[in-house]
């Protein structure tokens, strides 16, 4: 399975199952396999990058397996082929985005002007406090 120029996913890591799908449909529904539950060996595979791995792990969240599978379910259809592609599509979508690493976060620093507004509004407050003291209780 292509999922950009430099990264190919080997078939053999995907397993698909066709299962009975839920919800209307009439009688079709009860005697057809038309809903596809695709499984990805994510803890065998070897093409995709440790990084990418662990944001895919965040990003599958309960659709991860104890054995490392991600399990994608794909029922909106009523063919099986129309069913069939969703779900791989849905997988390459989400290793395409496990695949983007996130921009590393610049340290900000506040300025010098705004270091000095805060200085002032605070020293401006402990002068407005210190007038609310009574006259003689000074410590």
């Amino acid at each position: 399975m292509r999922i950009s120029d430099d990264l190919d996913i080997d078939e053999s890591e995907i397993e698909e199952r066709f299962i009975r799908a839920s919800g209307p449909g009439g009688q079709h529904v009860n005697k057809t396999e038309s809903a596809v539950q695709l499984r990805f060996d994510l803890a065998g595979n070897t093409s995709l990058p440790e990084a990418a791995k662990r944001r895919l792990v965040r990003l599958a969240g309960s659709r991860m397996t104890k054995e490392g599978g991600l399990v994608i379910r794909a029922d909106t259809h009523r063919e099986r082929e129309r069913n069939r592609a969703a779900a791989r599509d849905r997988l390459r979508r989400l290793i395409e985005q496990a695949l983007i690493a996130p921009k590393p976060r610049k340290k900000a620093r506040p300025s010098l002007a705004s270091i000095k507004r805060v200085k002032a509004a605070k020293g401006q407050k402990s002068q407005t406090k210190s007038l609310r003291r009574k006259p003689g209780a000074e410590d």
